[in-house]
């Protein structure tokens, strides 16, 4: 019905509907050339409903379907050419302003700090998430 065909998300609203982080949707922007949310004039992200459509994609294929983030990266490519659906710079000529350059520098740096404090792949016996052992 009404609210879940919003024209317009933000990240906080993403992340609710997907169950991700805003820093995990920050890395992706960085990782997947196709996900290209804008900023509206406060500077916010703006993700519409392609790049929900994006998102979810990616999320299946890295935790459902087990891809590497650049096997990902590829089989996404591959699906987008074939719907034909998005129109997509996808020739990896993705620009960044130099001041954006400096904000994924340092995101991209602490996500590297958050993993060596807790790894997320399983390779802590002491993870507290469960399963084998």
């Amino acid at each position: 019905m009404g609210s879940s065909e919003k024209l317009y998300y933000s990240i906080s609203e993403v992340c609710d509907l997907t169950g991700l982080k805003p820093h995990v949707l920050r890395y992706w922007e960085t990782a997947f050339p196709m996900l290209t949310p804008s900023k509206n004039k406060a500077g916010n992200r703006v993700y519409d409903a392609d790049d929900l459509e994006v998102v979810r994609a990616i999320k299946r294929l890295l935790y459902e379907e087990r891809f590497t983030v650049e096997g990902a990266r590829a089989k996404l490519r591959d699906m987008l050419e074939g719907e034909g659906q998005m129109d997509l710079d996808l020739d990896g000529g993705a620009s960044v302003a130099p001041g954006e350059l400096d904000e994924i520098v340092e995101e991209l740096r602490e996500l590297i700090s958050m993993l060596e404090r807790d790894p997320m792949d399983g390779r802590s016996d002491s993870s507290g998430r469960g399963g084998e052992g």
